[in-house]
This record gives C-alpha cells, sequence and structure tokens, in this order.
C-alpha cells in the first residue's frame, strides 16, 4: 500500500497560509463602502484601481529604499504575471520585427506557452546561467551574430506603439527552478546589452518579498538589491527612449493568494500608458477590479505587510531550513549535490543535482510509482527546441519548500533517498 501523497513539484503559496482573515475584514471593509464599492463593481479604467496604484508605488518605495519618489502613472494593475506577460507581448512585440525570446536555461517551464501563443513557437533562445544568474556575455555574442548575420525583419505599421527587436525574459530574484539570485553587477550589464540591442527584458520579480537573507549593502546602509527597473531607471542617465528597457511583473498571488488575480507592471509613463491600452483591458476593463479594492484596503490598513513579515516569511524560512535540513542528512550522502551555499534566503525552490549515473526523468517516476512522491526532474525546464551546450538537465530535480507542511517536508526528502537509494543499488550491480 502506497503512503499518503506527497507534492514536492507543486510550486504554488501554502494554501494555509493564506490570509483569509485579512481578506474578508478588506472585503467587508470595501463592500460596506458605497464609494469604494461602486468603483471596484465597476469596469475601472484602463490602468486599474488609482488607489491601489497609488500605493503600490509607494510600497514599492518603501521596499526598495528609492532615492526618487515613484509615482502611480508608472504603475498599472494586471490579472497576474502570467495575463501581465501576455499583454507585454501583445503590446510591445510583433513576430514580423521581434526576432527572438532570449531566456535562461534552465527556467519556470509554463512560461514557454505564453511565449508561443505570441508568435514566437520555435523562437525561444536559451542563454547559459552561472552562479550569478543569466551569462550576459554569451547572449551579447549570439544578439551580435545574429544583428551580422540575418537582414532586418519588417517593422511593423504601428506608429502608435513600441515595438522591441528582442526579449529577453528572467527572474532575477530567487529564480525558478535554480533560486539563484543576479547581482546588481549583473543587472547593470544586461541593462546596458538590451539598449544595445533594442532588447525588453521581462523581469519576473514575483519572489522579491519573499527574503529572510541579509540585506545587500548599497550605499550607506543595508537596502534591498536594486531590481531590474530600479536599475533601468537610473543607470547611466536613465532611459535612452521613452519605453526603457525593462518592465517588472510584479504579483500578489504568491504574498496574498493566487485566486486573487491582481499583479503590477512598472514601467516608464510611456510605457504603461501603452500597456493599459491593451485591447482586452480597453474593452474588458481593468482586471480584477473588485479584487484591487481588497489589495488596495490591505495595504492601507497595513495587514499586507504584516502577513508578509509576521507570516510567511518565518512559516517559509522554517521550511527551507527544513527541506535543506533533510537534504543534508539522506541525500548529500548519497552523492547528491545542492546549492553551493546550504542556506536558502528566499524564493520557493531548491535546485539538486543527482549523481551523473542517475536519470532525474526516471527518479521522479518512480518516486511517484512507489512513494507516492511527486518531484520535478530538470527537463521540464529546458527551453524547448533550443539548449545550452553541456547543459545537461537530465541529472537535476527542483524540490519546492512552499506548498507541503513543515512537518511533511522530512519525510518526502526521507522517501526521495529511498528511491535514489535504489536506484544507485541498481547501477552498481
Amino acid at each position: 500500500m502506497l503512503p499518503e501523497p506527497l507534492n514536492l513539484s507543486r510550486g504554488w503559496p501554502a494554501s494555509n497560509l493564506f490570509p483569509t482573515q485579512h481578506l474578508q475584514d478588506a472585503a467587508v471593509s470595501v463592500l460596506s463602502n458605497p464609494t469604494i464599492s461602486e468603483q471596484g463593481l465597476g469596469y475601472g479604467p484602463d490602468e486599474g484601481h488609482f488607489d491601489l496604484r497609488k500605493n503600490i508605488a509607494s510600497w514599492l518605495g518603501r521596499k526598495y529604499d528609492l532615492s526618487t519618489t515613484l509615482n502611480a502613472d508608472r504603475i498599472c494593475i494586471s490579472g497576474g504575471a502570467s495575463q501581465n506577460l501576455a499583454c507585454v507581448l501583445q503590446v510591445f512585440t510583433d513576430p514580423m520585427h521581434t526576432r527572438y525570446v532570449w531566456t535562461v536555461e534552465p527556467i519556470y517551464h509554463l512560461v514557454f506557452p505564453i511565449f508561443q501563443d505570441a508568435g514566437f513557437y520555435s523562437r525561444l533562445k536559451a542563454v547559459p546561467e552561472d552562479e550569478s544568474g543569466i551569462d550576459v556575455c554569451f547572449l551579447e555574442m549570439a544578439l551580435q551574430k545574429i544583428t551580422t548575420e540575418q537582414p532586418p525583419l519588417v517593422t511593423p505599421e504601428r506608429p502608435y506603439r513600441k515595438t522591441y527587436t528582442h526579449v529577453i525574459y528572467c527572474v532575477p530574484t530567487f529564480s525558478n527552478p535554480s533560486g539563484i539570485t543576479m547581482p546588481l553587477s549583473r543587472r547593470e550589464a544586461l541593462v546596458r546589452l538590451a539598449r544595445k540591442y533594442d532588447a525588453l527584458i521581462i523581469s519576473d520579480d514575483v519572489y522579491d518579498f519573499l527574503n529572510w537573507g541579509p540585506k545587500e549593502p548599497q550605499g550607506n546602509g543595508n537596502v534591498p538589491l536594486p531590481r531590474i527597473i530600479d536599475v533601468d531607471k537610473d543607470l547611466d542617465g536613465g532611459p535612452t527612449n521613452p519605453f526603457g528597457n525593462c518592465v517588472s511583473n510584479g504579483s500578489f498571488s504568491k504574498i496574498v493568494a493566487p485566486g486573487c488575480r491582481v499583479g503590477w507592471a512598472e514601467g516608464t509613463q510611456d510605457f504603461i500608458r501603452d500597456l493599459s491600452a491593451a485591447g482586452s483591458s480597453h474593452s474588458g476593463g481593468a482586471p480584477s477590479q473588485l479584487m484591487s479594492t481588497f489589495i488596495n484596503e490591505m495595504l492601507e490598513k497595513g495587514s499586507l505587510d504584516k502577513h508578509i513579515q509576521e507570516t510567511l516569511i518565518p512559516a517559509y524560512s522554517r521550511r527551507a531550513l527544513a527541506l535543506m535540513t533533510a537534504i543534508k542528512r539522506y541525500l548529500l550522502p548519497l552523492g547528491v549535490a545542492g546549492p553551493e551555499t546550504y542556506s536558502i534566503h528566499g524564493g520557493y525552490f531548491i535546485w539538486l543535482k543527482l549523481p551523473t549515473s542517475l536519470s532525474a526523468r526516471e527518479i521522479a517516476k518512480v518516486a511517484l510509482e512507489e512513494q507516492n512522491l511527486l518531484v520535478a526532474d530538470g527537463e521540464l525546464f529546458a527551453i524547448p527546441g533550443d539548449g545550452v551546450p553541456g547543459n545537461d538537465l537530465r541529472h537535476r530535480l527542483r524540490l519546492c519548500f512552499a506548498w507541503e507542511k513543515e512537518d511533511k517536508l522530512t519525510e518526502g526528502v526521507e522517501r526521495l533517498s529511498l528511491v535514489v537509494r535504489k536506484a544507485l543499488a541498481c547501477t552498481e550491480l
């Protein structure tokens, strides 16, 4: 008889940590106030609920210790990070002109269909990842080669819109699946490269607030690491065109609940103006308009910050420690390699490397069949139709510490170790 199911593959927030009471209080407050509820139950402006945009701008300014005031005109509301990515591609790319989508390998696998649906099927390009994130030198050589060898693509007749020549997609902080965070120097190099080759960096900043590690030293004191959008705003005098070369893709899915379907985009004023004017938003109204008023209430009352600091960060940091402790105890002695530093300071994931005699896909298959345990094998995160030479993901596993309860993580790793131990024994026969 199989043991109870355990899922170390699912990259979802823990359902038992949802701020149900805070949301209930916010909903009652909003729906009891006709002035706010009338706005929430209407279509709303294309850019989204203004009070939420204003409060997100203020909130981000505090969180990232920005030296200049962040205004609401740099923010628009989205229906979450994935929906916003689709809108960005609709508005700012054209398959007749935009050459390729460049993304680090390994990368979040469910993003591939979004790019393919936008017309970039078979036009996703893999870039290697090192200990500092995306390999900018590799990317520059690839961009230079394409610029030299390929004729210019058709420039679409869209004088009302900016259309980028390339797209660069990344998760710069606690990347999915590797957990790597780009240092400031790498972020600056990437922005300079994007400016040089007319590329739009789509920066998924969805894990930034799930950070319980030491802050990055910048200037006088400890402040959070600047986002790529902050770098683009200030580096070398600021953006070289009115639209800039980066959009920050934010979401409340990981810090409130994914069912809220509320996120935000940050960019230059021109970029946000055009993004919010996407046909679907102009016709259908602001995304998640009613829920936006609930989230805004949580921001204004301070309950969102309280939830992050008093519930999420303590819980996820304990889970990460429990999972890493179990990995050290049960998997490292079997030749499984974990992160170079055995401390996880944020995000959701731990990226493992199996002995080269073992197949991660086979380990995942046997773990499900014999241990009722779900883990994600590394080939899920390979760029379809392309790949980095020598980047062998066949021996990689991704484990998530967010979904399962803390007391189940050790058991999950112990079950996985039984599968690995058995597989190793078979290879020795």
